[in-house]
């Protein structure tokens, strides 16, 4: 099959990482309208959220977001702990066990959640953790993968490349593609998140997550297995 001129070589890796951007958003969506405006992907908003609390300025809880900050440093630090510093380029064993224990980490809270209906004040801190520590180490399991473009987690610097490199700014329009396809995932999947959040509650929202990045695990672990 001949590869579209929009993709770069490795493009089933970019779709697949594209898959865990969108399930980011969505599960962004779930932590921020169902578990007390805190983030567990982009921890940007956390840091800022936290300084304005520190001040007195702060809307939303100040406990829940340092608590998502570490768990999303704590599963970081695990995931390159099991992935290793050295590990092969592309989706190594160690990496798809970490994001195959995301996976079911996500669908057991979930469930937990659609037992119980209403989280209390300590269960919503715990998912909120788990939630951060499963986005943490999920960048850890990508990693290996070499993609600068589509980090899975923030589409900041994502943007800022797009437009540097655009055409308008000079350049040539470099990775123009993926790295639009990354903004607009991030976007979709939150839009998902928001709308299974108002219409069926967190934990549908929560599961619909889970369902994107279980099929973005799936198509690196597809992509890693047709680069050999």
């Amino acid at each position: 099959m001949a590869r579209s001129p929009l993709l770069p070589v490795g493009h089933h890796f970019v779709t697949g990482l594209l898959l865990l951007t969108a399930s980011t958003g969505c599960i962004d969506a779930v932590s921020y309208l169902a578990l007390d405006k805190v983030f567990t992907g982009n921890m940007t908003g956390n840091v800022l959220f936290i300084g304005f609390s520190l001040v007195g300025s702060g809307v939303a809880p100040l406990l829940n977001n340092i608590i998502a900050l570490l768990g999303f440093v704590f599963g970081s630090i695990i995931g390159g702990r099991i992935v290793g510093q050295s590990a092969p380029k592309g989706l190594p064993r160690p990496s798809r066990g970490v994001l195959i224990g995301g996976a079911v980490v996500m669908v057991g809270l979930a469930s937990y959640w659609l037992v119980v209906r209403d989280l209390g004040h300590p269960a919503l801190l715990i998912v909120t953790a788990l939630l951060a520590i499963v986005m943490g180490a999920q960048v850890s399991a990508v990693k290996p993968i070499g993609n600068s473009d589509v980090t899975t987690i923030v589409v900041t610097n994502t943007l800022a490349n797009l437009a540097r490199d655009s055409r308008l700014a000079g350049g040539i329009g470099k990775n123009w593609f993926p790295r639009l396809a990354a903004v607009i995932a991030m976007g979709i999947g939150a839009a998902i998140g928001a709308l299974c959040v108002a219409w069926l509650g967190g934990a549908v929202a929560l599961l619909a997550g889970t369902v994107i990045f279980t099929a973005g695990m799936i198509t690196l672990v597809t992509a890693d297995r047709r680069s050999v």
